[in-house]
């Protein structure tokens, strides 16, 4: 497994607190990507004023900082696109019954 799989199989382990899905399935990670030791990774939250604001981005950090050989994590926090539930994973939707 390559370094960017390592970081995506570390933030899969990362659940949204009100919905029984990781957010790398929910669609909130738009872009992993892997330069050397450098982690760069583009998410989003379901809603700007989404409760998790201030911890859920830096709880994706610490965990791509779990991978051996990560040295740095770059994460940007967008909003546009806006997060849609088109944006799931055949997997999270069949979880959610969507």
């Amino acid at each position: 497994m390559d370094l960017r799989e390592q970081v995506i199989a570390e933030i899969r382990k990362i659940y949204d607190p009100e919905i029984p899905v990781n957010i790398y399935e929910l669609g909130l990670i738009y872009d992993v990507k892997v330069n050397e030791s450098k982690a760069k990774i583009i998410m989003t939250l379901t809603t700007p004023n989404c409760p998790v604001a201030e911890s859920l981005p830096q709880e994706v950090k610490d965990s791509a900082m779990q991978v051996e050989g990560i040295k740095e994590v770059d994460l940007d926090l967008v909003f546009e696109p806006p997060w849609e539930k088109s944006m799931m994973s055949e997997a999270a939707k069949l979880e959610l019954n969507l």
